[in-house]
């Protein structure tokens, strides 16, 4: 060996390289100044030789191999160099590389800072790996954040998954780890190794990764998401502008993988592309204004439903890539239609690629299980309390309104985050400062979020599923409130869901579960739900949750589905119940289309059109939602008759709709209810129609009010009363 290399040479270092423990493999590999020259270090494992190549002259420089495992060096008389490496594994068998090691680091200490404290809000456009240019070079750059690993780096197809060969920068005391590698395009399978204490080596996959592999395998692949040409801007800056609150908003929710599979292979899926137009098609056909997507980020294990989410910045590989992701959100508001996304901030799963243990230490969960996990469910809860993993998170909500244009999020298990005894018996928890079950964390946590949403989220909603009755989970955040855009309605959807599932005989026993959800109506902005939840795992379809006979099931499932459409707040319905599927939902299957041949099934699912459309046609339905102005009691105490009444109201009442409903099956020929006002009412909907599957017991005829009292008020009219049915009535005032 040359002795003014050898002279040069650090050796210590050298063999932290070899023993690939080294954080800053930059400090020792690549170029360097010297007072001989320019000093080029590399580890190239498996190399017979190694030259480096001037860029420029086109000059071969042979390197030494100073460590048979594969430590090559060499000095050059030039201050600088612009090189390349070729790498002989025989005389017939050479590569031509750059060097990753020649580049200074990417992130910024503003970057890097803003991230420490928890508010890098684009934080995915710098960890994970990008492909970008840099010092007129085209590659990847990695970054990870791994605050209590020893050493990590990258490995994949494109260095034979060595961790030795491609270790990463520690940038200062952020705990991100970074790495340039030019020559490197989208679509190269990576994971990170990381070394950790006690010298357990492990592969994870990136949480950053904007794109996965098809399960059962896990890592992640290299994409270019910057590429995609949107063609809704007229359907965004129609959103920024709405009011939401006043619009009609009837939400389909559904899972991509069982709302169709291709009948050649019940075991593969649609591509996105394919799933936008029939998802499209079937919405416009019953008049939804939006679809909520059950869990799209990448997730290991279908029966999840997605909701242990591994991969929260990469959308699911089952359906297709990323652009094809885009496309489908893309058609989707060519279409019309708003796309919400299912969003899991609540827990992760235990899956040793993923994000549990990501360091060796409790990274992103809770060290101690009695707020780390939890019991029930076997996932890991996040630590709301620091500062990355809350960048993390609030970055990946907003990612998917900017990089994807989603029309908004909603929020799983919202509840298991606010109460720190959530699903945890006497001595399982641990009370904060205060003393209280109340997660402090989590909810600053969420008011972070929402804070962030109203600024940089677009007019995108954000929707809390939230179980219990936490205060003002929708309140304004300047008012102590959790600052959500709206909230479903669980309460409502157990109480109705029960009542309905009651023989009609005896329903008059628990006609609160009917009436007690105007009570607290307008606590909330409400989303009335009847989502997958409710037809999953022996609980039956929502037809076959009603009593008696088919006939009679189809009734009352007609009523429920109108009472909910007549009822104050936002709607959801999960795919399969508008043309009232028989079997449970599960996700092996696609759902009974096959049904819609039974005339049976097509007279309910034109029903549920009309209904549709009825709801979206008629302001006093959803203008004043969330206004105790919007609504008006007719008659809620006839538990005997389990009649009810009540008034919709459009904002300064310029539409007034009268609403009867009837939970039994027995008709009414002449009934009698009071009226707001003197003037005609004139029936505009009726769930009993022949058309529909009814009795035809309608109302043909406008009713003119009559000065007899009834109801404690001085105007009523009589009408006719069908079974099992629904009425609305226009309420015109008379002019006189």
């Amino acid at each position: 060996m040359d002795e003014t290399l050898y002279r040069t040479l650090n050796w210590p270092e050298i063999e932290t390289i070899v023993y690939s423990e080294h954080d800053d493999p930059h400090h020792i590999l690549g170029p360097h100044a010297t007072e001989y020259g320019t000093q080029i270090n590399a580890f190239i494992p498996g190399a017979a030789r190694v030259l480096v190549k001037d860029k420029v002259s086109g000059k071969l420089y042979q390197m030494e191999c100073v460590d048979e495992t594969g430590f090559y060096s060499c000095l050059i008389d030039k201050k600088k160099i612009q090189y390349t490496y070729l790498v002989y594994y025989s005389e017939d068998d050479f590569t031509e590389k750059q060097d990753p090691y020649a580049y200074s680091p990417c992130l910024s200490d503003k970057d890097l800072e803003l991230f420490g404290q928890g508010i890098h809000y684009e934080i995915y456009n710098k960890l994970g790996a990008h492909c970008i240019k840099h010092k007129n070079s085209d590659g990847v750059l990695f970054a990870v954040w791994a605050p209590n690993a020893l050493r990590v780096s990258v490995v994949g197809d494109f260095n034979q998954w060595d961790g030795r060969i491609n270790p990463m920068r520690r940038l200062g005391s952020s705990g991100v780890f970074e790495l340039f590698i030019p020559g490197l395009t989208a679509g190269e399978v990576y994971k990170y190794e990381l070394k950790v204490k006690g010298n357990l080596t492990y592969c994870k996959a990136d949480p950053y990764a904007n794109r996965a592999e098809l399960r059962p395998s896990n890592a992640s692949v290299t994409a270019d998401i910057t590429g995609f040409h949107w063609t809704d801007d007229e359907w965004l800056s129609k959103r920024k502008k709405q009011d939401m609150d006043a619009s009609p908003m009837f939400i389909f929710e559904a899972h991509l993988g069982s709302f169709q599979k291709p009948e050649e292979n019940e075991n593969s899926f649609y591509n996105y592309r394919d799933l936008a137009v029939l998802i499209a098609d079937h919405m416009e056909s019953v008049g939804y204004t939006h679809v909520e997507l059950m869990p799209v980020m990448e997730h290991p294990f279908d029966g999840s439903w997605g909701y242990q989410t591994t991969g929260y910045y990469a959308p699911s590989a089952r359906y297709g890539t990323p652009d094809d992701f885009m496309y489908f959100i893309d058609y989707m508001h060519k279409r019309g239609l708003g796309v919400l996304l299912d969003w899991v901030p609540a827990h992760f799963p235990k899956d040793t690629f993923g994000l549990a243990a990501f360091d060796g230490t409790y990274l992103y969960e809770h060290m101690d299980k009695r707020k780390g996990e939890h019991p029930h469910w076997g996932t890991l809860i996040f630590n709301y309390g620091r500062p990355e993993v809350k960048n993390f998170l609030i970055a990946n909500a907003l990612f998917w309104v900017q990089q994807y244009h989603a029309d908004g999020i909603r929020m799983d298990a919202v509840a298991s985050m606010l109460y720190l005894d959530y699903g945890r018996g006497h001595g399982e928890w641990v009370a904060n400062e205060h003393g209280g079950n109340e997660n402090l964390e989590a909810v600053e946590f969420l008011k972070h979020l929402n804070s962030i949403f109203r600024k940089k989220g677009k007019n995108a909603v954000v929707i809390a599923e939230e179980s219990t009755a936490w205060p003002k989970v929708t309140g304004a955040l300047d008012q102590n409130g959790l600052g959500f855009d709206y909230k479903w309605n669980m309460g409502w959807m157990n109480d109705f869901t029960e009542y309905m599932k009651q023989d009609p005989l005896f329903r008059k026993g628990c006609h609160g579960a009917l009436t007690f959800s105007i009570v607290y109506a307008y606590s909330e902005k409400f989303i009335l739900s009847f989502s997958h939840d409710e037809v999953v795992h022996e609980k039956c379809s929502m037809l076959l949750k009603m009593p008696g006979t088919m006939e009679q099931k189809y009734a009352n499932l007609r009523t429920a589905y109108g009472y909910m459409m007549t009822h104050p707040g936002k709607k959801l319905l999960f795919m399969g119940q508008d043309f009232a599927q028989e079997r449970e939902w599960s996700e092996e299957r696609s759902l009974d289309w096959w049904l819609l041949d039974r005339e049976d099934h097509q007279m309910f699912f034109a029903y549920v059109k009309e209904l549709s459309a009825f709801y979206k046609e008629n302001t006093a339905l959803f203008e004043d939602d969330f206004e105790s102005s919007g609504f008006e009691w007719i008659s809620c105490l006839d538990a005997d008759h389990s009649v009810i009444a009540f008034l919709r109201k459009s904002k300064k009442n310029r539409q007034v709709l009268m609403v009867v409903c009837n939970f039994t099956p027995v008709a009414y020929p002449e009934f009698t209810f009071g009226v707001p006002f003197p003037g005609v009412y004139k029936e505009i909907f009726n769930s009993d129609k022949s058309k529909y599957g009814g009795s035809g017991m309608v109302n043909k005829r406008q009713k003119k009010s009559k000065a007899v009292p009834h109801d404690g008020r001085e105007q009523s009219i009589q009408i006719q009363v069908p079974p099992l049915g629904i009425s609305v009535f226009t309420c015109t005032r008379d002019s006189r």
